[in-house]
């Protein structure tokens, strides 16, 4: 398989970007992990990274301290085209709220998966948004 520029993690939750990074280095899907701990970080992140090493899928938590997922999307959508690249934005989440769900419609992201991250919901993001597949044996 093809691997992905870079991936950006973006959660408060330790434990889970640590499990996280983790299941990324054991599938092999990019040589580049980023993480970010808040919505802020995440766009330092992005303003700093150019070229080839530009994320092409960011995971998102929803709600974090500081700058959440809903406030970093609307700071992302302000970015100039060039700084967004054409990355994907997949939202992680536990449960949404109703306000929460409508707002992330307006607010183009890719799709929503539930928390924890799997083996099978990376490969399913592969497949949908990058007509990549998982190798058989990872």
């Amino acid at each position: 398989m093809e691997k992905l520029s870079s991936v950006l993690l973006v959660d408060d939750d330790t434990t889970n970007n640590f499990l996280n990074e983790l299941l990324f280095q054991q599938l092999n899907v990019t040589d580049h992990l980023l993480t970010a701990e808040d919505g802020a970080r995440a766009l330092d992140i992005i303003e700093n990274t150019a070229g080839p090493d530009e994320p092409a899928l960011i995971l998102l938590d929803v709600n974090m301290p500081g700058m959440g997922g809903i406030e970093f999307l609307e700071a992302y959508r302000r970015l100039p085209k060039a700084q967004r690249g054409a990355t994907v934005i997949i939202m992680l989440t536990t449960t949404m709220d109703a306000r929460d769900l409508s707002r992330l419609e307006e607010l183009n992201i890719a799709g929503l998966v539930s928390k924890p991250l799997t083996k099978e919901k990376i490969d399913s993001i592969l497949q949908l948004h990058f007509q990549r597949q998982l190798p058989a044996g990872a």
